[in-house]
């Protein structure tokens, strides 16, 4: 049998400091628990489904847990969902589930399959992802596993003897651009993981633990960039050692870093502990913030989708400005921007916001409220999917100014108004102003 890649939770050497969340450590620990014994007259869903933003932990929280319970872990990313071949990403699904209900049965322990970005490998995104033979047959396999898990075979062959059930852990970001049949209750459970404050200040200490913070220290660390993904902090961390390395560099010399860094007879360079002070860290994180705003406020590719659809002759001259290229498509011909925001019955959108709609913006932000905006297509309306225009609006002006750049991008979308109170981050209105073809 091909050795199979999993997690020996008996070889890992990680310390100790690192912080599980107590319901996701409950989550996990439940499910394959219950996958393990012997219910009678209750169906148990073989697949956990962990979804969440991206960046929050979720791989890494699952291998805290086996760890902690001392399983063993067989993994499969998304990327492997796809082949050349057709078949073959199936094929390796039953493959490395048998390999599972192996181990169980050789070491007589718990064993689990991890499946990592399930929706980046068998998701379909939009209309121009490609959904190929391998996609369906994935889903089909993963369908067929959980409804009969002790019965999983290899193609071309049959065994009868009944396999040990082996529960499988999935995690995504957005589980919507799954099939619909293989996320359904009684095959797939669906959590959630979003860390709270408690979690991330958990987390964050642990990641910093030998550095010399106080709990209050990592607290403000936290409550300084609360809204930030764990992996912010991580990369922080990292980020401190800038430096040192930068230094390292100009001390050996540009042509010189590769043979002092890679099989040197010196050794591997060794760097003294950096400055962990919260001002120094806080410092760093307001730089790499700046950073992802930067990104969001250029929107380059979103600007050039637009100037796209324009015909050679009707394209604005484009200068390096990304406000300068949103002036000049506002003042492109009428007749263009008719082709880019028509309803596809021959209307044109209207940028200018009616009485009602105006009011609602103003009431939300009379409250104190900061302004967002999400849409949503047919499909994904079904399902309560809402995907962000735009965020932490607290100007009139700016305000008006989004949601008409909103409904016009997505004319053919679900629109709605989202009131966000900003001490406690909570969702306090959502109201929808703007249906299809309506």
């Amino acid at each position: 049998m091909p050795m199979a890649r999993y997690a020996n939770a008996n070889t890992k050497n990680r310390p100790m400091a690192y912080y599980i969340s107590p319901k996701f450590l409950d989550k996990l620990a439940v499910h394959i628990t219950k996958n393990f014994l012997n219910l009678p007259g209750v169906r148990v869903p073989l697949i956990l489904g962990i979804h969440g933003r991206k960046g929050e932990g979720k791989s890494f929280q699952c291998e805290l847990v086996f760890e902690r319970m001392g399983i063993e872990a067989i993994h499969i990313s998304g990327g492997e969902l796809e082949s050349p071949d057709a078949g073959d990403p199936a094929r390796l699904l039953r493959l490395r589930y048998r390999e599972a209900a192996e181990l169980i049965k050789v070491r007589g322990k718990m064993v689990a399959l991890m499946i990592n970005d399930l929706d980046a490998g068998a998701g379909r995104f939009d209309e121009g992802t490609q959904y190929t033979v391998n996609t369906q047959l994935v889903n089909a396999t993963l369908m067929n596993i959980a409804d009969n898990p002790t019965n999983v075979q290899l193609p071309g062959s049959y065994d009868s003897t009944p396999l040990n059930r082996v529960p499988i852990i999935v995690t995504g970001n957005d589980f919507s651009t799954l099939y619909a049949p293989l996320i359904r209750d009684g095959r797939m459970e669906k959590f959630y993981w979003e860390p709270n404050r408690e979690d991330k200040i958990g987390i964050v200490g642990g990641i910093f633990s030998e550095d010399g913070l106080s709990p209050r220290e990592i607290e403000q660390f936290v409550d300084t960039f609360l809204n930030q993904s764990i992996d912010f902090f991580s990369a922080l961390r990292a980020r401190i050692y800038d430096e040192q390395i930068r230094q390292f560099i100009h001390e050996v010399g540009f042509d010189k870093v590769s043979s002092r860094v890679v099989n040197s007879v010196e050794g591997p360079p060794v760097f003294k502990k950096p400055n962990f002070s919260l001002s120094r860290l806080i410092e760093f994180g307001n730089l790499m913030a700046q950073e992802q705003q930067r990104i969001q406020d250029l929107r380059l590719v979103q600007e050039y989708n637009v100037l796209r659809r324009f015909s050679n002759h009707d394209v604005p001259k484009v200068t390096v400005s990304p406000q300068v290229i949103k002036e000049e498509v506002k003042a492109a011909k009428p007749e263009v921007v008719k082709s880019n925001y028509g309803n596809g019955n021959g209307q044109v959108y209207n940028n200018k916001l009616d009485s009602e709609t105006v009011e609602q913006v103003r009431q939300i932000l009379a409250q104190g409220y900061r302004l967002g905006m999400e849409f949503v297509d047919e499909r994904r309306f079904r399902i309560n999917s809402w995907q962000s225009c735009a965020s932490g609006i607290v100007g009139e002006s700016e305000a008006i100014a989004a949601v008409e750049s909103c409904l016009a991008e997505h004319n053919g979308e679900y629109v709605r108004l989202v009131g966000i109170e900003p001490k406690g981050k909570k969702r306090m209105v959502e109201k929808i102003i703007h249906r299809p073809n309506k």
